[in-house]
């Protein structure tokens, strides 16, 4: 007997405010938007850490953090950590994943993880409960399926993307490129039906279509942009002129007034934006934000723009596809990201221990199968990806897994758990030794944030911001008198939710910078 299938669709940091339905107003998402319009847009999604690791590992095990062990980027989650692929495997759908994975780490050359080996040997899997793996990440080198192919059959065109990583010192590339020298920019004179965007669509299109017409199946759609390196099919570039982009809201244009916003909050953010401190592998180590240009910023979000329409294009070939085989009626859809991107917000691009909107606030739309007939809405009250797991149990009618911590997603503001508590944790050692530890809950429309002690705080420092009435993020009000008693009680709540690392989490070392 049919049931409900689950297509579950994923970006690589993207912002909240980077499609039509949740107010953005650049990038045409006509395919997104209308999932908007026929389901439910979570207006105040979080994730449960602001990097990649970490984040996808708690939408594969529907656990926190603090549980499921992957702390930093780097982290491989365990081979025989818990997945609702393999909940839904044993349910008798067919599972599979196509695009981004990255639940162990990618700098792998003694292959000691298995994502890493199925892309060496054109494997395809069973792995964590999914039937079939296709991989790909942010360009055409490396151990994935999609490097794998370009290597074989258009491999004139492998040198086409951004070099990720700077040789022969194997760090993370501050090159800059475009019109405006911007970090992590290139004009990629890859033909677009190379890109890794069309590729991950037509390699789900092509397993869908393999299927028999009677399958329950769980697809997972992992689109690796609009992740840097910002380097989209140049023939796609002219859809955005960067010259005529106004500046993001976010992006204080005067230097002294930036800084004075950066001064306000704990030292790290201004010791990375003079570029003395880095906290996240991933930003380039010899980058200095400081010297970002409004230019650069441009450039950066008009190339991110064009990434997200190819995406919201290629996510409309897929759902064309479910629509031919007459299963749409009976289809849940779910598309979200694993965390965002500072994108010129502070003068700062990429992303690290920032825990603002830029970063935590992201896109969420969850369009349940027709024949469920759920009333279309908008959820304001905060929910997190830890919910995502058992979103899918629920879809597939599915007991829910007792080693599941979150809920299935509220139908509306009246559904919402207010018991569970929207929690987001950070912590990192950056190869320079640099250690943060923060943790941050959304709650009544305040965001605070904790750090815990380490190289670059002792404990005592935090954010606290007024959503309604601060929605940039800009004055930090940790300090003041009359927050200090609902202050220390959400901090209460959140070090209850996701304690400090040690002792479990430091046990779990880093086997790669990413």
């Amino acid at each position: 007997m049919m049931g409900r299938k689950i297509l579950f669709v994923t970006t690589d940091q993207q912002r909240y405010d980077s499609l039509g339905c949740t107010g953005g107003t650049v990038a045409r998402t006509p395919v997104i938007d209308a999932l908007a319009t026929a389901g439910i847009v979570y207006d105040r999604a979080h994730p449960a850490s602001v990097v990649c690791m970490p984040s996808r590992a708690t939408m594969i095990t529907g656990q926190r953090v603090s549980t499921h062990g992957v702390w930093m980027n780097g982290v491989p989650l365990p081979a025989d950590a818990p997945s609702v692929a393999q909940v839904l495997h044993e349910a008798g759908y067919r599972t599979a994943l196509f695009g981004k994975a990255h639940f162990e780490p990618y700098l792998d050359p003694f292959l000691r993880f298995e994502e890493n080996r199925l892309g060496r040997f054109g494997a395809h899997g069973p792995h964590r409960g999914f039937d079939h793996l296709e991989l790909a990440s942010h360009g055409a080198v490396g151990l994935t399926h999609y490097a794998r192919w370009m290597m074989q059959e258009h491999a004139a065109h492998v040198g086409d993307y951004y070099p990720v990583i700077e040789m022969p010192g194997m760090q993370v590339n501050a090159a800059g490129g475009g019109d405006t020298d911007a970090p992590q920019v290139k004009v990629n004179p890859i033909p677009r039906e190379l890109y890794h965007t069309d590729w991950v669509a037509d390699r789900a299109i092509a397993w869908l279509d393999a299927l028999p017409d009677d399958a329950d199946w769980f697809c997972w759609v992992s689109f690796p942009d609009p992740h840097h390196p910002w380097d989209p099919p140049a023939s796609e570039r002219g859809r955005v002129d960067w010259r005529d982009l106004d500046l993001p809201a976010g992006y204080p244009q005067d230097a002294a007034e930036r800084a004075a916003i950066l001064a306000a909050k704990p030292r790290h953010w201004t010791a990375w934006y003079e570029g003395d401190v880095v906290s996240n592998y991933e930003a380039p180590d010899a980058w200095v934000p400081a010297t970002l240009t409004a230019d650069q910023v441009r450039e950066v979000n008009a190339n991110v723009h064009v990434e997200v329409e190819l995406i919201d294009e290629a996510l409309g070939r897929v759902l064309d596809a479910v629509r031919a085989r007459g299963w749409d009626a009976d289809t849940d859809v779910v598309f979200t990201t694993d965390h965002g991107e500072l994108q010129g917000d502070f003068g700062l691009l990429f992303k690290g221990p920032y825990h603002v909107d830029a970063l935590l606030r992201l896109p969420l739309i969850w369009r349940p199968a027709p024949s469920a007939q759920v009333a279309p809405a908008r959820v304001a009250s905060p929910v997190s990806l830890v919910d995502l797991a058992p979103t899918f149990c629920a879809a597939a009618d599915v007991d829910v897994p007792e080693w599941m911590e979150g809920g299935a997603l509220p139908l509306t503001d009246s559904d919402a758990r207010r018991d569970a508590p929207v929690v987001t944790e950070w912590d990192s050692i950056h190869p320079r030794g640099h250690r943060v530890h923060a943790r941050t809950i959304v709650a009544d429309d305040v965001l605070v944030t904790a750090y815990g002690p380490g190289t670059m705080h002792d404990g005592t420092e935090g954010e606290l911001y007024r959503l309604a009435d601060d929605p940039l993020q800009r004055e930090n009000r940790w300090d003041e008198p009359s927050a200090r008693a609902g202050r220390d009680e959400l901090v209460a709540t959140v070090q209850r939710v996701a304690p400090p690392l040690p002792p479990r989490g430091i046990r779990r070392g880093v086997a790669a910078p990413v």
